[in-house]
């Protein structure tokens, strides 16, 4: 394969006219094939999405094999090629069942974006700030019960979420990094002090920016104020036009830098299915447009409609450059989730997983392992 005459993605320099050449499923220097002109289209790493919940009409939580494969399916016709989907607050029981489903896909080797391993969003965090999460299951950070679920999944756990304000978050979060499981904060009350403590301890990424967390205040910077002071962090934001403001995701990048945000989708079983009423873990959930919210709590957002291709061109819409936009949903979770080495970049060697956009950033095909899933090319 050899794509000729459109706008590559780099790492560092930004988008520059150049060609991209796949052999064998990987990125190459050069190839002999008979060159294909994308003159007006842009070229950029396989998107990874390490936050959402599911997306037409299946949730990961659901923890059935033919749920998970739609997932997967799903996602890679949008041009996410690596995913790490997020458990939800529910009973340890339950738990396992998700992690036990994620273990065997992956070691299926089965079609479909890749799953990278999955990211549990509780129940480890704040009764409190537990937003569309089930109350019912919030529990205590417990390394053992961490411990198990690891397990469970035969080391796939990547990401845990944490109220670092719970007893023995700091013991919880080196656990934690013992197991290989790295450590967000979210879903909390924690204060800036209390998050520092946690970001010293171990911690390395904040859930969602804004969204079940203190706000960014002169007096109180909170959660938000503590990832910014630490380098080492990387912060998550939704970039569905519905969860926060332009003015907020254009000031994110600013104070945290492309290099350091991680653009997600929380997106629900909802996604790509349309208005109506959807179940979400033991609750029901109603969608309006981009809007999605807990059935008869119109206040409350239960996560997003939108995939990580959409999140992308809606901040770019936002007045984030593309190629920062790029960056934040495919170098950063790379290195978040320990793939960066062939994942999330077009370096000749690494996995042939790329998106084609058209001039409008619009979806035109979608590369993986060398061969076209979807559109053309």
């Amino acid at each position: 394969m050899r794509l000729t005459g459109a706008q590559v993605f780099h790492p560092r320099k930004g988008f520059v006219l150049g060609e991209v050449c796949a052999g064998n499923g990987v990125l190459t220097e050069q190839s002999g094939d008979k060159a294909v002109d994308l003159a007006g289209c842009y070229v950029l790493p396989g998107l990874i999405d390490l936050h959402f919940r599911g997306c037409g009409g299946e949730d990961f939580s659901d923890a059935t094999p033919d749920g998970l494969q739609k997932i997967a399916d799903y996602q890679l016709s949008r041009g996410i090629t690596g995913i790490c989907p997020a458990g939800m607050t529910l009973g340890e029981d339950t738990l396992t069942a998700i992690c036990e489903n994620a273990a065997a896909h992956i070691e299926g080797n089965k079609p479909g974006a890749e799953l990278l391993g999955l990211h549990l969003e509780g129940p480890f965090i704040s009764m409190a700030k537990k937003g569309a999460q089930n109350g019912d299951f919030v529990h205590d950070p417990d390394g053992d019960m961490l411990e198990r679920l690891q397990k469970a999944a035969k080391g796939h756990v990547k990401l845990v979420t944490l109220a670092p304000e719970g007893p023995g978050a700091i013991d919880f979060i080196r656990k934690a990094n013992e197991l290989g499981v790295r450590v967000s904060l979210g879903h909390t009350t924690a204060d800036y002090d209390t998050a520092t403590a946690a970001y010293n301890a171990g911690a390395r990424q904040a859930t969602h920016l804004f969204n079940a967390m203190p706000s960014f205040t002169h007096r109180e910077p909170g959660v938000i104020g503590a990832a910014a002071d630490h380098e080492e962090v990387m912060a998550e934001l939704i970039c569905d036009g519905v969860h926060v403001h332009a003015s907020a995701v254009r000031a994110m990048f600013r104070l945290f830098g492309p290099k350091r945000m991680i653009l997600i989708s929380d997106s629900l079983r909802a996604a790509g299915m349309g208005d109506g009423e959807y179940p979400f873990g033991g609750q029901y959930i109603e969608v309006h447009g981009a809007r999605a919210t807990i059935l008869g709590h119109p206040e409350t957002l239960a996560g997003s409609v939108s995939d990580l291709m959409g999140c992308v061109k809606k901040a770019t819409e936002f007045g984030v450059s593309l190629w920062a936009a790029v960056t934040a949903a495919s170098v950063n979770p790379a290195k978040a989730l320990g793939v960066y080495d062939r994942l999330g970049s077009l370096d000749a060697g690494k996995d042939a997983n790329f998106a084609v956009l058209n001039t409008d950033y619009t979806l035109k095909a979608v590369v993986f392992h060398g061969q076209v899933v979807s559109g053309a090319l």
